[in-house]
């Protein structure tokens, strides 16, 4: 289980990008995290990890406080921790093999860490988990020779075989087009329910949260204004969400209007090409 408690984040320029965020994702749920762009969404999924330490409060994994522990201690506990990337993350110029493997580097001693000398197991189930993501026979390739979705499913078979007992996704279809991102959604959900661990994602794409994500958060200036199953998500959930409570019917007043005063305001062709020989 995964439990954040009371979690803020201020950057050294006195941005607060979260304010006092707390909510628990269990069993084997998908969680999607939407939001508009500024609110917080990535800070909150690397938060949970520490790749972006967290100002106050507290996350735990299970009886373990990830907000406490050292360097030492929080590089073994990452073991539990998958991360899916936006930009997949993946070493170019290695192999897909190999990308997959290096989910299984927290396992393996300094020593064969860097010889990258893995248990016959350990790549045995690669094997397994590159043919449960539709890769299979795709163990050679580079990584650099792949597609936007192939990619990305290596970045999920590393985070599969990591055996993690909770997976974070930031932005994982971002990237890529609309029929290969229902895709990767649907190899997620595959994944939690066979692997019964839950999935945290962040998410720009409501449609996939609605169609995929057994709950949905919604965070707005850093805050969780929303926490909820996708059918409660109503138009005034969205405006929770995206027009900090102001309808759609109000804000596309307030844009008309504004748009109506900037065209007022915005000089004509000529005066433009006058003003750039000016400048």
């Amino acid at each position: 289980m995964l439990t954040v408690r009371n979690v803020s984040k201020t950057y050294p320029g006195g941005e607060e990008a979260l304010k006092d965020v707390s909510f628990e994702v269990s069993g084997n749920e998908i969680v999607a995290i939407i939001g508009p762009s500024g609110a917080g969404k990535s800070t909150l999924i690397n938060c949970v990890n520490r790749l972006t330490e967290p100002t106050a409060g507290e996350i735990h994994i299970d009886d373990l406080e990830v907000t406490t522990l050292s360097k030492r201690q929080l590089r073994r506990a990452r073991r539990d921790i998958a991360m899916i990337f936006q930009e997949y993350n993946l070493v170019e110029r290695l192999t897909v093999m190999e990308n997959v493997l290096s989910g299984r580097l927290g396992y393996l001693s300094t020593w064969n860490a860097f010889r990258r000398k893995f248990p016959s197991e350990d790549i045995e189930f690669a094997r397994e988990t590159l043919e449960r993501v539709g890769l299979g026979g795709h163990e050679r390739d580079r990584a650099d020779e792949l597609s936007g979705g192939q990619r990305q499913r290596v970045g999920i078979a590393r985070a599969v075989i990591q055996r993690p007992k909770i997976m974070l996704a930031d932005e994982p279809t971002s990237s890529l087009d609309p029929e290969t991102s229902h895709a990767v959604m649907e190899l997620l959900t595959e994944i939690a329910a066979e692997e019964d661990i839950p999935i945290l994602i962040n998410i720009h794409e409501v449609d996939l949260a609605l169609e995929y994500a057994d709950r949905i958060i919604g965070l707005t200036d850093g805050e969780i204004v929303f926490d909820g199953p996708p059918e409660v998500l109503d138009e005034s959930a969205k405006d929770r969400i995206y027009r900090n409570g102001d309808s759609r019917d109000h804000t596309s007043d307030a844009n008309q209007s504004d748009e109506s005063r900037d065209a007022d305001e915005q000089p004509t062709i000529e005066g433009q090409k006058i003003q750039r020989g000016l400048e």
